[in-house]
């Protein structure tokens, strides 16, 4: 076990390459997160970092006749010591051979798991956190390290028991029933190829099957309450052409892996959110500035961040690359 206090210094300066980093508030979804983070360790067999970053808000309230404001931070950073010190050993009491790390911050919690997320290997937040500080898993924080992190970011959501309900008038959807698995959205570009090479990863880690999602807007086939294209659809055959090519060298990488190729007619955001339920994890990317028609980000993450059942993943994919004349 190792416990590094990094209050005092640059936060990525003792952190394990490569570790999975999770951040702690001591909400429940701060827990649930917790609980994601070591089994990834543990299938992965690398270190967890247990991270806490604290900031007053506002400072009015300090500036009151005998406060000390010096003092009103000591007392904060020694209750977020004293709740890394809990979650580490809830983890350790379940899990004692794993290696974990402490560290603690007085800093902005965006900045500092977006510095973070330059060495670790994941970062794992829970959806919504507590606090009268501003915590590190409010659901604006998830959202706003999802859009900047330069590694993949989960986020875990409580897996609700009713799936976000669709766009009035539509048909009843064929995801009306809970399963397990991998879901992965994608888009078609060059970029969606690291989104779904860990969605696979993913899928093999855990011994789950995996599909693969990518959507198209037709106005006949929404009409008429459509959700999903049949295999024989000659309208998609291209875009199936290009889901295959897409997974097929990772196909061969790991082939235990059950994979389903989809097309389905509808908006991103719908669609992914609805198939969402009851998977195991919901994997998208994020490519800022990203077309809006693009799966690849604009409001397709925040979205299914917002209203996917279960873990989150996020993965930063580059920038497209402008073609020269």
């Amino acid at each position: 076990m190792t416990v590094t206090d990094l209050s005092s210094a640059r936060p990525t300066a003792n952190l394990p390459t490569g570790a999975v980093v999770v951040g702690i508030d001591g909400s429940h979804d701060a827990d649930l997160a917790l609980a994601w983070a070591a089994r990834q360790c543990l299938l992965l067999r690398r270190p967890l970092a247990l991270v806490h970053a604290y900031r007053l808000v506002g400072s009015v309230w300090l500036d009151q006749a005998g406060v000390d404001s010096r003092d009103v931070l000591d007392a904060v950073g020694d209750d977020a010591c004293t709740l890394l010190q809990d979650a580490r050993g809830r983890v350790l009491a379940d899990h004692p051979d794993l290696e974990v790390v402490l560290l603690l911050r007085a800093d902005d919690p965006r900045s500092m798991l977006e510095d973070l997320s330059r060495h670790a290997s994941l970062l794992v937040l829970g959806s919504r956190g507590r606090g009268p500080v501003a915590s590190l898993l409010l659901g604006s924080v998830s959202v706003a390290v999802a859009r900047h992190a330069h590694c993949p970011v989960v986020v875990v959501r409580p897996g609700a028991a009713v799936r976000r309900p669709g766009r009035a008038g539509r048909g009843a959807h064929p995801d009306d029933r809970p399963r397990g698995g991998v879901l992965v959205g994608v888009d078609g570009t060059p970029g969606s190829l690291a989104v779904v090479e860990f969605g696979y990863q993913q899928a093999a880690l855990r011994g789950l099957p995996l599909e693969v999602l990518h959507c198209v807007w037709d106005v006949r086939a929404t009409a008429a309450g459509l959700h999903r294209a049949p295999a024989e659809d000659p309208e998609v055959a291209d875009v199936r052409a290009l889901l295959s090519e897409a997974v097929a060298g990772l196909a061969e990488r790991h082939p235990g892996v059950d994979v389903t190729l989809t097309v389905a007619y509808g908006l991103a955001d719908d669609e992914i959110v609805a198939a969402s339920r009851g998977r195991d994890l919901t994997v998208v990317g994020y490519r800022p500035g990203s077309p809006v028609r693009s799966l690849l980000l604009g409001s397709v993450a925040p979205a299914v961040l917002e209203h996917a059942d279960g873990a989150v993943a996020v993965v930063p994919v580059a920038p497209l690359v402008a073609e020269r004349p």
